[in-house]
C-alpha cells in the first residue's frame, strides 16, 4: 500500500508543477485559482510522502517521489505546454524511469 501512496504522492507533485505552469500563463483570478491548486497539491503530495517515509527507506521514497515528479512534469511539459520532445530529452527521461523501477525492485 505504501508504494501506491508514493505513486499518488508523485502524481500530486506533477499536478503542483502543472498548476505553476498554468498560473504562469494566466492572469487575474484565474492565476489565483491555479496557485490555490498548487498549494493544495503540494500539501497532499508532502503529507503522503511523510506517511510513506515512515515505512519505506527515506532515500528510496524521496528518490522515487522526485523521479515520478520529474518524469511526469516533463511529459506534461511536452503534451500540455508544447515543449520540445527531443531524442536526448526522451532518452534521459527513459533512464530516469528505469532507475525508479530499479529502486522499487531492490527495496524492501
Amino acid at each position: 500500500m505504501n508504494w501506491v501512496l508514493l505513486i499518488i504522492a508523485g502524481l500530486f507533485e506533477v499536478a503542483f508543477a502543472a498548476c505553476l505552469g498554468k498560473a504562469k500563463e494566466s492572469s487575474g483570478s484565474e492565476a489565483t485559482y491555479w496557485y490555490l491548486g498548487f498549494f493544495i497539491c503540494l500539501a497532499i503530495s508532502m503529507l503522503l510522502l511523510v506517511k510513506v517515509s515512515k515505512e519505506l527507506p527515506i532515500g528510496t521514497a524521496y528518490a522515487v517521489w522526485t523521479g515520478i515528479g520529474a518524469v511526469g512534469t516533463v511529459l506534461v511539459g511536452i503534451f500540455v505546454f508544447k515543449e520540445p520532445a527531443t531524442f536526448w530529452r526522451l532518452f534521459f527521461i527513459s533512464t530516469l524511469i528505469i532507475s525508479i523501477v530499479g529502486l522499487k525492485w531492490v527495496s524492501n
